[in-house]
């Protein structure tokens, strides 16, 4: 803190007033991470807030305001031009901006900037509407940011944008003063309190209007996909200085003042859809197409180059013909919506028919097979990251993103492929959303040399030259100014335009501090400068993009840091090493050790998300094998010794329940909490959650079952051959004993392997990057399954689905290997007749069940057995990761922090289907978790 100018001190020490310390960031390495954002420029904000609520938001607007000092806002930091990153204040928001609230029926929805936009769509889901804009980045960006940036998207087009469907917004302006257009009372204090900015708007408005040659330039410029600037069709198409306030607010990019919530007129979700992939000879051909096309009920129409198509080629599941076409082919992927399933029958067919006089050289046909369709727009979908997959270390990946008039379409795709030409952009592709003229071009571009820069310069000049003069076009279609493009703002407006946008952000911002430098930007260079840094740091992760499309299903982001963040840090750590400087890499290396590696649960979600497939969790545990390398003796013994080291467990699990009933729950939880504290964290955290120890006979009572010809072989985790059930379990059966008896009802015979106390898949050690000998210990249990399955004869049930996740990855042999959603579903549901019981359940999808795309299934097998399933929102993991749960409870903590919260209060339990997330979710639900079979073996009985 001491080393910030005087006037952030004041403002920090104000803050602190109504903010709480700890959202108050100013550690230089957290405030480089949260800095980050998906653009190409690189500003280390000065101080991060992580703000809560609407009174907090204002008062650090009027404290900006008093101080002088510069702030941005930040949604999901998924912005593409370098308008959410500061030097000054960066503001961004805590998860307690998601509230939403249906209206009409389902034709508005309320929704609050924190609201991921794939969420909206999931609430309006059962209503069959959707919200209108539909950016690729939906399922990780907020609608915070849709809404400041007009994005759009494949199917949105300008009808349903946000401009076209905000119905009313609650605004906080510069001064900190809150405007609700719902409110008739909040409109009516505004008018009193702010009839200088009103005034100004309607003279504004005025002036437009009568300035007839403008006010054609505007209409234009709205008949395409635009971005570029302000919404000045706000100034002609509405009269009411309110309704213009809220479509200026559409598209300013946090620079007139903040959204604090935004409520939208929804659009239809149809029920049936169907998509065909159509292949031109030419791109003029295909242009020629869309002109076709735009007169025929289609939703969507994707345009890909030759070059394009060849970047996904040899991607898996790609048709055999993408390989063989050359790089003259264009590609048009169209979509179709409808109510009915006729009706989308007979639009297909007339789409078909209304390009009969056009020559298809391939196609994949009209369809709606769900996996076809997921091919066909992974083609689409898969380009972006195909170019950043394949870059050269060091450089970073840029998408632009213009518009023509569509009837000039292929002589702007053909210039700008010339234009690549030009300037040795030789692995450029271009896609886009044909039916509006947008298109997207993406390339790769290093920042290190200045020859470089002079580089991107003039290629950039030339591309505004070709897009905004000669053709008349956007410059920004649907992905805003930011600062990358707004030094071409007055060379696509002209001055008049430019000019009456100055006039708007004096108006709304006369202090010019928020967001300065986005939109208006009187450097002509402003988009050569802070450009970001992407040196090589590991292979692992080098192809990273830092998109940020990772962030929603990280359990550490709210606690430390997101798989981007840890990215962004490691990266820096390794440019600091490489360049000599010693003391600042050690100093961040401290930093990162907690904050990056000790708070990573390396579960792997985020690869689920990544466009290129990284898994931070192998970084950081890589990592990690510096830290336990002097543990490895230990290790080894615990590993060829396994059964002894379980039977250890066991034994401390029998302590701790005598030392709770003899000393009671309070003192034994004084006394872990003590040794936490003077060992620093070293001791493992004690829970009144923390199991009994498992004295099931388990390979007894296997043998004591009946001989079948249905056959399962049956391998207990080491947390359940360990662990029994916690002292408030409805059940106190251990999983063993529930396992065998479920697997008795269903008629199956369970053989149990040999010496299975000493076998362990591997997952303890590889976490804390001891891969050999985990390596060793999957080996040793893939033999031995091997052999208790006869060679893969009969199929192989793990309890504990992060066990057998990890078995699925490394075993070699032939093996159906399932945890127990996937074999109740494939293999027991059948055998059993059930009655389902009138109950909620919580029920927790644990992150390898995720991977395992086993969502639908688990929550199928929930809802047989009772007649309501509530899957908590924004829990993809619960942060648990093995023991970390004991030795980083903080960790699991931050990812189930709105647990409790959803938890009716009619729901008495939970399940899920890993023995150690159980302990988690118990201890900070309220109610106890028990794996998915207790619940089925409850509620069914055999078959008659």
């Amino acid at each position: 803190m001491s080393e910030l100018p005087s006037h952030y001190q004041q403002l920090i020490t104000q803050l602190a007033t109504r903010v709480a310390s700890e959202r108050i960031i100013t550690q230089p390495a957290q405030r480089l991470a949260y800095g980050t954002d998906a653009s190409f420029y690189r500003l280390v904000p000065k101080i991060v807030l992580r703000l809560q609520s609407l009174d907090e938001v204002v008062f650090t607007i009027q404290s900006c305001a008093e101080l002088g000092i510069h702030f941005t806002f930040r949604a999901a930091g998924t912005s593409l031009s370098g308008q959410a990153v500061s030097d000054s204040v960066l503001i961004t928001l805590t998860d307690d901006w998601r509230e939403h609230q249906i209206l009409d029926d389902g034709h508005k929805i309320r929704l609050q900037p924190g609201v991921i936009g794939a969420d909206a769509n999931k609430y309006l889901a059962p209503y069959q509407r959707k919200i209108g804009p539909d950016p690729a980045s939906i399922n990780t960006c907020k609608i915070g940011g849709i809404a400041a940036n007009n994005a759009s998207g494949m199917c949105c087009g300008t009808a349903h944008n946000s401009y076209r469907t905000v119905d009313s917004m609650k605004i906080v302006f510069a001064d900190g003063v809150v405007l609700d257009t719902r409110d008739e009372q909040s409109i009516a204090d505004f008018k009193r309190r702010k009839a200088d900015l009103l005034a100004g708007i309607e003279t504004l408005a005025a002036h437009t209007r009568a300035n007839t040659q403008l006010t054609e330039q505007i209409r234009h410029k709205y008949r395409l996909k635009n971005t570029t600037g302000y919404a000045l069709n706000a100034l002609i198409d509405y009269h009411d200085p309110i309704e213009i306030i809220e479509h200026l607010f559409i598209g300013s990019e946090g620079t007139l003042g903040f959204i604090a919530d935004i409520t939208y007129n929804t659009v239809v979700e149809h029920r049936y859809k169907a998509s065909a992939l159509l292949v031109f000879a030419t791109i003029e051909q295909a242009c020629q197409a869309v002109t076709t096309l735009s007169s025929t009920p289609v939703a969507a129409v994707e345009l890909m180059d030759g070059r394009a198509l060849r970047s996904v080629a040899d991607k898996p599941g790609m048709p055999d013909f993408i390989a063989e076409l050359d790089i003259e082919a264009c590609a048009l992927l169209v979509e179709s919506h409808a109510s009915q399933q006729v009706e989308l029958d007979s639009q297909c067919q007339a789409i078909m028919n209304s390009l009969s006089d056009y020559q298809i050289i391939q196609s994949v046909p009209f369809t709606s097979h769900s996996q076809t369709v997921a091919t066909l727009w992974g083609i689409r979908k898969g380009m972006f990251p195909a170019v950043g997959a394949v870059r050269e270390v060091g450089t970073t990946v840029i998408i632009e993103d213009v518009a023509f008039p569509v009837e000039k379409l292929a002589a702007g795709v053909r210039e700008l492929q010339t234009l690549f030409d030009e300037y040795r952009y030789h692995e450029a592709i271009i896609f886009g959303h044909a039916l509006e003229g947008n298109l997207h071009f993406v390339f790769t571009q290093g920042f290190e040399q200045q020859a470089e820069i002079d580089r991107y310069g003039a290629f950039m000049d030339a591309v505004a030259e070709l897009v905004a003069v000669k053709y008349q076009g956007s410059l920004k279609a649907e992905h805003g100014t930011g600062r990358n493009m707004a030094p071409y703002v007055e060379l696509e407006w002209g001055k008049e335009g430019y000019a009456l946008m100055q006039r708007i952000k004096s108006l709304f911002d006369p202090q010019g501090l928020l967001n300065p430098g986005v939109i208006i930007n009187t450097d002509p260079h402003a988009h050569l400068k802070n450009l970001k840094p992407m040196p090589a740091a590991d292979p692992l992760v080098d192809r990273c993009i830092e998109c940020g499309f990772c962030e929603p299903v990280c359990p550490s982001r709210t606690l430390t840091l997101s798989p981007r963040q840890r990215i962004v840090l490691y990266r820096e750590l390794q440019r600091r090493s490489q360049a000599g400087e010693e003391v600042a890499a050690s100093e961040l290396a401290d930093v990162f050790q907690y904050q990056g590696i000790d708070t990573c649960a390396a579960t792997g979600l985020c690869a689920e998300r990544c466009p290129v497939g990284i898994n931070t969790g192998d970084l950081i545990k890589q990592l990690r094998q510096a830290k336990y390398a002097k543990f490895t003796p230990i290790a080894r013994w615990t590993a060829d010794h396994f059964s002894t080291t379980t039977a250890l467990v066991t034994t401390g699990l029998k302590v701790n329940q005598l030392a709770t009933s003899l000393c009671g729950e309070t003192r034994v939880s004084h006394l872990s909490q003590s040794l936490r504290k003077i060992s620093k964290g070293k001791t493992p955290l004690w829970t009144a959650e923390l199991p009994r120890a498992n004295r099931y006979p388990l390979k007894k009572n296997a043998a004591n079952l009946p001989r079948r010809d249905k056959k399962v072989v049956y391998l207990p985790s080491c947390a359940s051959r360990t662990m029994a059930q916690g002292k408030d379990a409805l059940d106190p059966r251990p999983l063993t004993e529930v396992t065998l008896s479920l697997l008795n009802k269903a008629g199956f015979e369970a053989i149990i392997p040999n010496d299975v106390s000493s076998q362990c898949c591997g997952m303890p050690y590889d976490s804390k990057g001891m891969f050999d000998i985990a390596t060793q210990k999957a080996q040793q249990l893939e033999q031995a399954l091997w052999q208790a399955s006869e060679q893969g004869r009969y199929p192989v049930l793990i309890d504990t689905s992060p066990c057998a996740k990890r078995s699925m990855d490394h075993f070699t042999q032939p093996m159906q290997i399932f945890e127990p959603a996937g074999f109740i579903s494939q293999y027991v549901l059948e055998h059993l007749s059930i009655t389902p019981k009138q109950e909620t359940v919580m029920l927790h999808i644990t992150c390898s069940s995720r991977k395992m795309a086993l969502e639908s299934t688990m929550l199928a097998v929930a809802q047989a057995c009772v007649s309501e399933v509530i899957v908590p929102e924004h829990i993809q993991c619960c942060g648990f990761a093995g023991d970390k749960g004991f030795t980083t409870p903080e960790l699991n903590q931050a990812a189930v922090h709105s647990l409790k919260e959803q938890v009716p209060a009619t729901c008495q339990r939970g399940f899920s289907n890993s023995r150690t997330c159980e302990i988690g979710l118990s201890h900070h639900s309220g109610i106890p978790y028990q794996s998915i079979l207790y619940l089925l073996d409850e509620v069914s009985r055999p078959n008659s």
